[in-house]
């Protein structure tokens, strides 16, 4: 149904994959947040100069691409040796310093698919926000949007079922984002005002919720701290080709 996509706004939100098909539906831009880990990733490579092609999952095509694309396939979390990335945004911080990245395959199943899922659709700029980028994403979209539509699509997490978990960070993320925009959905209105309830304290915050909690518990405690950089860059990773930040890209 057309009322699932917001239409009647110029500042729409929702969630994963089936809500961003919903909400990009004749939106100039969509926003796809991912804060724990996929778009504060992305944030961290293409700041580095680091191109980075979104992909669904890891696996045998994901290497066949990586291979066909002269691209670094990023490996699992736990298994990353000390110079591979992965999806951590401190390991991907500290190989870029150590040496050049030109490419990357970046598998999520989560913002990476949402981000894949969205290249496809016509006439749409797709871009990645988390919270270290969210201010200077709004304004950029802000001064090309020129009174057309503007969708987020908070990715959020899976329940080992399969079925989306709401991750409070992206309610964050997105509303940081959608905080400068008007004519807001009361779906968006939600997200600005979850941000605003907890932006004086951020990134303490961050590291109380269950994604945060988790992932400090496996060890990756740095990911969250560097997903707390609230506001710290202003680079804008664009989807162009199938690649963030990168015009052209590899078919």
């Amino acid at each position: 149904m057309r009322v699932f996509g917001q239409e009647r706004y110029r500042a729409r939100f929702d969630w994963g994959p089936v809500g961003a098909e919903a909400v990009a539906a004749g939106a100039a831009f969509v926003a796809v947040v991912d804060v724990l880990s996929f778009t504060t990733a992305l944030s961290v490579a293409v700041e580095h100069g680091v191109a980075v092609l979104p992909y669904p999952w890891r696996d045998d095509t994901a290497a066949e691409t990586a291979a066909r694309c002269d691209a670094e396939l990023a490996v699992g979390r736990s298994a990353a040796g000390a110079d591979e990335i992965s999806l951590s945004p401190a390991a991907i911080r500290r190989v870029v310093a150590r040496r050049p990245v030109e490419r990357l395959v970046l598998p999520s199943p989560n913002g990476s698919a949402i981000s894949a899922r969205l290249s496809a659709v016509d006439g749409v700029t797709v871009v990645g926000v988390s919270l270290r980028n969210a201010t200077a994403a709004g304004a950029w979209v802000r001064e090309r949007a020129e009174g057309r539509a503007v969708a987020v699509v908070a990715a959020g997490e899976r329940w080992p079922d399969g079925s989306l978990r709401p991750a409070v960070e992206d309610l964050w993320g997105a509303g940081a984002f959608l905080a400068g925009f008007g004519d807001r959905s009361p779906e968006a209105e939600v997200a600005v005002a979850g941000y605003r309830a907890v932006a004086d304290r951020f990134p303490e915050a961050l590291a109380e919720t269950a994604s945060g909690r988790e992932l400090a518990a496996i060890g990756f405690a740095e990911d969250v701290a560097v997903a707390g950089e609230v506001g710290s860059t202003d680079v804008v990773p664009v989807l162009v080709a199938g690649w963030y930040r990168l015009a052209g890209g590899c078919r």
